[in-house]
């Protein structure tokens, strides 16, 4: 059975519909890293053969680090800690603190608390090689990290050993972000046999909007975000960040902004909800709130999504100097956080084009799916190369996903190539739900429709 956190954590894991965004890090992740980073070098200088045994790391003692902190997550790590250091079950204990590490690195955006729930799980099994509560934790960073190949070996070696509800979450999660989505579908099927619920149920919304099902997807996130408990304030409130998007792509702009209200009630300063009601706030022409919102979203997670977001709302605001301050500071740290998200940026501004193929080649060895192959194929155009964009243009098209992006690039990337009559299809396609696209695409979007 695994800890009282492992239900949330899982939840908003890779198959609620997002990975997490590559984070900023700050004074906890930077703790660790320079600790985890001296260890060779002070084993380089003399460490016994124990040391160099357990890898240079005391995983079980840089878990038990001290935690600092006032707000109720910060309390129970340290609660945890403490039980950790004196309880007769320590694994129990320690399996709780790794996801209690899970919890505070969603709520406070930052990668080093993912690096100590795998010092939690790297303890377990040092006590029980074959813990599988161990295994799920450490394949939950995993995915969490983008591992995802290193993460699904260790879903499949659960399914096979264990097969519990959450382990085939885990799996179809880590098929999901490679691209793999049928045999993520299979997986899925099982988990929600196994155990119907919320966890289960974003899940499977996710991969209705993938295969092109909206009104599934509404249905089943609703059902999500009813289940979801307000003492799981931060899973609830994604859960209905989620609905809010999926609102907003039905062309219900006020029932998004109301659920998108009803996230920021559960989890104040909830930097997704933020997000997603920005959007809304600019296509909706009220640039100014717009503006606001992100900014704050921004100091919460400056990451390239909400840097780019930002951007496009100071533009259409008239504040095109502080605009362009935002976009040097995602172009010059982003890279390392999110290349995706940067390759997307740079093609759309016919920036850098072959910096935009590299980012997104290499994003391509760790998840081969939907939205990266339209990265690939995007950053292709913008190149010149569009002959070469076609093969993953289509292979982006090919699980019938019905995205606003997807569906404007592919008919860019027609219309370049002189396919006009595909060209229009795609682009109406994405006319037909442009309030999903950020200021400068709908202009794109205009711009390649009047051009044919």
């Amino acid at each position: 059975m695994t800890g009282r956190y492992a239900l949330n954590s899982i939840l908003i894991g890779g198959g609620a519909g997002t990975s997490p965004n590559a984070m900023k890090t700050s004074v906890p992740a930077r703790l660790f890293l320079i600790v985890a980073s001296s260890l060779p070098v002070l084993c380089a200088l003399g460490c016994g053969a124990a040391v160099r045994h357990s890898n240079a790391i005391d995983a079980c003692s840089l878990a038990l680090s001290p935690h600092a902190g006032d707000a109720a997550i910060d309390k129970e790590i340290i609660r945890l800690q403490e039980t950790t250091r004196t309880s007769r079950d320590q694994s129990l204990a320690l399996e709780q603190l790794g996801w209690a590490y899970v919890q505070k690195a969603r709520v406070s955006y930052d990668l080093g608390f993912y690096k100590l729930a795998e010092q939690c799980a790297i303890c377990l099994e040092s006590r029980n090689r074959d813990s599988a509560e161990a295994l799920l934790l450490r394949g939950h960073v995993l995915d969490s990290l983008h591992r995802f190949s290193e993460a699904e070996a260790i879903a499949r070696r659960l399914a096979e050993t264990r097969g519990a509800a959450f382990d085939y979450g885990l799996l179809g999660d880590t098929l999901m972000e490679q691209g793999r989505l049928s045999e993520a579908i299979d997986a899925y099927q099982k988990m929600i046999d196994l155990k119907p619920g919320p966890y289960s149920y974003s899940r499977v919304a996710h991969v209705r909007w993938l295969k092109g099902d909206l009104e599934g997807a509404l249905d089943m996130m609703r059902d999500a975000a009813a289940a979801t408990s307000p003492r799981d304030a931060e899973s609830a409130a994604w859960a209905y960040t989620r609905l809010a998007m999926y609102e907003f792509q039905a062309g219900s702009p006020a029932n998004a902004e109301r659920t998108c209200s009803v996230a920021l009630q559960l989890q104040n300063d909830y930097a997704p909800a933020l997000l997603a009601r920005s959007r809304v706030l600019l296509a909706t022409n009220r640039n100014a709130e717009a503006v606001q919102l992100m900014q704050r979203a921004v100091s919460l997670n400056p990451v390239p999504e909400y840097e780019w977001l930002l951007s496009e709302a100071l533009r259409a605001a008239g504040r095109n100097d502080e605009a362009r301050a935002v976009e040097d500071e995602l172009k010059q740290s982003g890279a390392s956080e999110d290349p995706r998200t940067v390759a997307l940026f740079l093609a759309t501004r016919l920036e850098q084009p072959d910096t935009a193929i590299m980012l997104v080649e290499q994003e391509l060895k760790a998840r081969d799916d939907v939205f990266t192959l339209d990265a690939l194929a995007w950053s292709l155009a913008a190149a010149g190369r569009v002959n070469e964009a076609y093969e993953p243009m289509h292979r982006a098209l090919a699980e019938g996903t019905q995205d606003a992006r997807l569906f404007y690039h592919a008919g860019r990337i027609a219309a370049l190539g002189g396919q006009k009559q595909k060209a229009r299809l795609m682009l109406n396609k994405a006319v037909a739900m442009k309030q999903m696209l950020l200021p400068s695409e709908r202009e794109g979007l205009s711009k390649t429709l009047a051009e044919l």
